[in-house]
């Protein structure tokens, strides 16, 4: 994810912070700081990290159920509204699925448990403004088990929404099982909105954000997967195309950029096998900073995955999830093409017209 950055690896996932969530400690601390001094800017940042440390157990909980059923999580984000378990898919059997998206809120149940028999206070005015142990634990007991609570609620991306999926998909196929989730989240999300633009709440109102954004592109991916079931990377695959040369000044992408509708390039090596990708982006970004004369290689993307032709399309949009594109090559390793989540994305929707 962009702008995130890796603090390590944990069970075999790599975990990753959004430098927003730094943000979100310097606005506490400021907040706290400016109202009760040093101590309680320190007893909030402590809690915000506590806190969050529930929110990254609560992932590794999808994490190490999805890994039972032979599914990967390359890495789990921390972000300033909770936290983001990257699963390489979900599992299609709606029992599997229940499994994995009850794990994280088990997790949070069992959290909660735990600082209850540590002694949590349950003094609810207290919670707001925790002065002892005992009431710093019930506050971050009280939060697990909301986060567990609202976790539950029937709608995507939540994990209930995963759940009411799977339950619909015994009895429907999974795109509309995941139509109708979705459009309980958005539904949700519209509340969640009007709740906190009426309160003054912009919380409530990035969260209601976030959650109407993650249910339209779960049920645009989920019917996008349906459609691309049946289909290869050659019914997607550029064929005609303007590739470029690793030494290619960044002046003459420039001018292949202008005379061409490309937003990305291939670049092949003498014998025509992929060595990277220069994108629109990269180029814009070199070219702002005067590097008109540096080679292409220097602005690159190199690590493109590479396909055949006869590859299930599935694949490709799996791969597209961490690439810019990706080539299509035969077996000697030349460039015969390549896709994009643009012209995949165009394909879907004149499949799924037809």
């Amino acid at each position: 994810m962009t702008w995130s950055f890796p603090l390590g690896r944990l069970f075999g996932s790599e975990l990753r912070v959004h430098a927003t969530f730094f943000l979100l400690l310097a606005w506490v601390g400021a907040s706290a700081y400016s109202t009760g001094g040093a101590s309680a800017a320190l007893i909030n940042l402590g809690f915000i990290i506590a806190l969050f440390a529930c929110v990254v157990a609560h992932e590794y909980g999808h994490a190490l159920m999805a890994r039972r059923y032979g599914i990967k999580t390359p890495d789990i984000t921390l972000l300033p509204i909770g936290g983001l378990a990257r699963l390489e898919r979900m599992p299609e059997k709606p029992s599997r699925e229940v499994a994995v998206a009850l794990a994280g809120p088990a997790v949070n149940i069992v959290i909660w448990a735990v600082l209850m028999a540590l002694g949590a206070s349950t003094d609810m005015e207290a919670l707001a403004d925790p002065t002892t142990t005992a009431e710093f634990l019930g506050r971050l007991a009280a939060v697990n088990l909301f986060l567990a609570l609202f976790n539950l609620i029937p709608a995507f991306p939540m994990d209930g929404g995963r759940v009411l999926r799977a339950l619909l998909s015994s009895r429907m196929d999974r795109v509309r099982a995941t139509r109708i989730a979705a459009t309980a989240g958005q539904l949700t999300a519209f509340f969640f909105g009007f709740w906190g633009l009426s309160s003054g709440n912009l919380v409530l109102v990035l969260i209601a954000v976030f959650i109407f954004l993650a249910a339209q592109a779960e049920s645009t991916d989920v019917a996008s997967r349906d459609i691309a079931k049946d289909l290869f990377l050659r019914d997607a695959v550029i064929t005609s195309f303007e590739s470029l040369a690793p030494s290619d000044p960044m002046h003459v992408a420039a001018q292949t950029l202008i005379r061409t509708t490309q937003h990305e390039f291939p670049v092949l090596d003498s014998e025509r096998r992929l060595v990277g990708f220069l994108t629109r982006g990269a180029l814009f970004k070199a070219m702002a900073e005067g590097h008109n004369s540096h080679a292409v290689s220097e602005a690159m993307t190199t690590g493109i995955p590479a396909l055949p032709l006869a590859a299930p399309l599935q694949q490709a949009l799996d791969a597209l999830a961490e690439a810019p594109a990706v080539a299509a090559t035969d077996r000697a390793g030349h460039v015969l093409g390549y896709v994009t989540r643009e012209n995949v994305g165009e394909l879907m929707v004149l499949r799924s017209r037809r």
